[in-house]
């Protein structure tokens, strides 16, 4: 099953045939709010706003854990994240669709970044942590409907919630090598890759951070608003039709990634860290 993961403006999806709505605990915390299980082009998919349905939560506040814990529990098996996202580059346009494939994590260490901890080791490979072939259903689906689409780009995700700074914004352009700007899809993708699900994160881009020299050009909250409803139509757009086609399998590196990858045996586990893993391994 599909879960998606609703960024800035969108906290529902009007085109879901609501079924249920899951208000949940998990051994985490609580999710962001209510996750919405419906049918959306005959195919059962969740959905949830990851701010809150109000845009409650900053980034660094939304429980990552909790997020990804309970739609794996519910049988999500991938996760399509839209993520606003500012450009470090002239060819990604405010209003542009872009897929990152990898991470530069630039956040700050408020947030919980993985599920392991207290009594449970693991490593987790994250060197590809975008799964490529969910990324390639979701650049298929957008070609078949000509709805052009970045692929392979660097998204750097940062603390916030201010916006950055230009030596930042220089940093993460010039020395990071980065494409894209966000505050969000960390820890997300790597808690994803963890649970051992396909995730992939649909971009828009909104503005050119702050790089440029013309300061009509940087990102501010009403620029950002100005350029995604724009963006968000067309990402949406790329919905049905990446549900009207079969998924492609999730390769083994993303369904087995707990394999090996968890020290601690499981008998020295409590009944409680085991059901939770059990859920991960899943």
């Amino acid at each position: 099953m599909l879960a998606i993961i609703g960024g800035s403006g969108l906290y529902q999806l009007d085109e879901l045939s609501i079924e249920n709505e899951h208000v949940m605990e998990t051994p985490f915390g609580q999710p962001s709010g209510p996750i919405i299980q419906g049918s959306y082009q005959g195919r059962s998919v969740l959905f949830l706003a990851r701010h809150g349905v109000n845009h409650q939560l900053l980034p660094h506040e939304v429980n990552y854990r909790a997020n990804i814990f309970a739609l794996k529990s519910l049988g999500a098996r991938r996760v399509l994240g839209i993520s606003a996202a500012g450009s470090l580059r002239e060819d990604l346009k405010p209003g542009d669709l872009a897929i990152a494939t990898q991470y530069f994590d630039h956040t700050r260490g408020k947030r919980a970044y993985s599920f392991f901890g207290n009594g449970v080791a693991a490593h987790v490979s994250t060197a590809h942590p975008v799964c490529a072939v969910l990324a390639a259903d979701i650049q298929n689906a957008a070609a078949r409907i000509d709805q052009p689409l970045h692929q392979n780009k660097t998204y750097a995700c940062v603390e916030g919630p201010r916006l950055g700074t230009r030596a930042e914004s220089f940093f993460l352009r010039d020395s990071a090598k980065c494409d894209l700007v966000g505050m969000t899809n960390v820890p997300e993708v790597f808690l994803a890759r963890e649970a051992q699900m396909a995730y992939c994160t649909i971009c828009l881009v909104t503005d050119f951070d702050c790089w440029m020299d013309d300061p009509s050009q940087h990102v501010s909250v009403e620029k950002f608003f100005a350029t995604y409803q724009g963006a968000m139509t067309n990402a949406k757009a790329i919905l049905p039709e990446l549900l009207r086609a079969p998924f492609t399998d999730t390769p083994t590196e993303v369904r087995e990634a707990l394999v090996g990858s968890v020290l601690t045996p499981d008998e020295a586990l409590t009944d409680e860290q085991r059901q939770w893993l059990s859920v991960l391994r899943a």
